[in-house]
């Protein structure tokens, strides 16, 4: 016994060196072919190439549009493989959505609901959380210096009031004026809970949202949950879109984006966080105009997880008018790019994070490249079709883009349980609405890299009907 096993270790010995000589071998046949593929096509697409440019007439109308059809290709095909990634990606995560569920597991939670001059939606809000269908919450109420009602709403409201499971306190906290990053940083604070629920002064929560949220948090690697903004407002054409847009353009990818591990915005109408998290971070900032983005970029970047959970939804005021909605996301994409600035090394340390990389890169394409393709693709595309007589393929190549934002628009509408109506805005969303938000972020581009003042520019609410 004590001779076999050296000769049974010589022999597997052998055996691999000889495996690994034929490897080689193979190695070496293989590259000698391509080398000799290659250059046989190569031959050929240069004979191809002296047979044909003597006969053929070049015209500068001619290179225009030869070069459109080939522009016009590559776009719907980016298209189609963005559209299809983030397709597919959601659809990952829609089918392995099932996260551990323990109903022992009832944390204590604080909502901190940020109110600055929200007097007429103030009230609705807070009825909303009365109704969580969850036993152990509180609901702060921070008022940042409103020069409206709302402090005599809030404090109307404040004490106990009657929930599903038991009477819930009602905290208001007074400041100073100082920004909303000041009123979540003070809510924050003054809560003892170990997870907080932060959202807007006019969202209203649907009553599981609690419930869902938690239950992520068995998990302590989870540092934040981001829910499913939804559009309350549907009266208009233009809030309308703004609910196919919600469901099409943002909670999508961020369903894609939490199949991938990669969810790069916990929005302000609705996150949860676990309290830890967010002193890690190291809290709210108010040096951007989108304290959410900069916020999830610091969760991510200390380490901590991040998921969707599309059953956390919140109900949002959207702008009912062009300019409100142009100023609201004026700021958004403003916002982004100064958190952006502030973590920008991260996007040339791929070594470090891959993953975090990759998301910056992500908000970068969303806020910077991808609506500049659209607008240059859009006006490109017009005048070629208008002067070189290519409109009956502009219109086909238009008639393909509305047809993939149909569909996907039957998709999103489907999987989130909307309104069906939604898809007969498809359309409109893709044609007119879009390429109005894309042209706004442009400028937002420009004035932020030329360093233009700006102020936060409070929206006008209009008091929304509760759920």
């Amino acid at each position: 016994m004590s001779t076999a096993a050296p000769l049974l270790l010589k022999t597997r010995l052998r055996f691999r060196n000889v495996s690994h000589r034929k490897s080689e071998g193979n190695r070496g046949a293989q590259l000698l072919r391509l080398i000799a593929g290659s250059g046989a096509a190569s031959l050929v697409v240069g004979l191809v190439i002296l047979y044909t440019l003597p006969r053929t007439v070049l015209t500068v109308e001619g290179l225009i549009v030869h070069a459109s059809g080939i522009a016009l290709a590559l776009f719907l095909l980016a298209l189609l493989f963005r559209y299809c990634t983030v397709l597919s990606s959601a659809f990952i995560f829609v089918a392995r959505n099932s996260p551990k569920t323990d109903r022992k597991f009832i944390p204590f939670v604080s909502i901190i609901i940020p109110a600055y001059n929200e007097a007429k939606i103030l009230q609705q809000s807070v009825e909303s959380l009365i109704h969580q269908d969850y036993e152990r919450f509180e609901i702060i109420i921070v008022n940042d210096g409103s020069t409206d009602d709302t402090t005599a709403v809030a404090e109307a409201l404040a004490g106990y009031r009657s929930g599903k499971y038991g009477p819930i306190r009602i905290v208001l906290i007074d400041k100073p004026n100082g920004g909303k990053a000041s009123a979540l940083n003070a809510g924050v604070q003054y809560s003892t809970a170990d997870l907080v629920l932060c959202m807007d002064g006019d969202s209203q929560l649907a009553p599981e949202t609690l419930r869902v949220s938690v239950r992520h948090f068995l998990d302590p690697s989870v540092g934040a949950v981001a829910g499913n903004v939804k559009v309350l407002n549907r009266r208009k054409i233009i809030s309308t879109l703004q609910a196919l847009e919600y469901v099409e353009g943002l909670n999508l990818l961020r369903s894609a984006q939490s199949a991938l591990g990669m969810v790069s915005i916990i929005p302000g109408p609705i996150g949860v966080f676990r309290k830890e998290a967010i002193g890690n971070a190291g809290w709210y900032s108010d040096d951007t105009f989108a304290e959410d983005a900069d916020l999830t970029l610091n969760l991510r970047l200390s380490g901590w997880k991040i998921l969707y959970e599309p059953r956390a939804i919140s109900y949002t005021e959207a702008p009912e008018s062009l300019h409100q909605l142009l100023k609201q996301r004026y700021r958004w994409t403003r916002g982004i790019l100064q958190s952006l600035r502030k973590h920008r090394r991260e996007l040339f340390r791929p070594l470090v994070d891959f993953k975090n990389t990759l998301v910056l890169w992500s908000l970068f394409y969303e806020a910077i490249i991808w609506p500049t393709m659209n607008i240059f693709a859009n006006l490109f595309f017009i005048i070629v079709g208008l002067f070189f007589g290519l409109s009956t393929t502009i219109i086909l190549w238009w008639a393909s883009m509305a047809l993939l934002d149909v569909m996907t628009a039957l998709y999103c509408v489907a999987v989130d349980r909307e309104e069906l109506r939604l898809v007969l805005y498809a359309i409109v969303y893709r044609m007119v609405f879009i390429l109005i938000v894309d042209i706004t972020k442009a400028a937002a581009t420009v004035e932020e890299f030329l360093g233009v003042d700006m102020t936060w520019g409070k929206l006008e609410r209009i008091g929304a009907s509760s759920l």
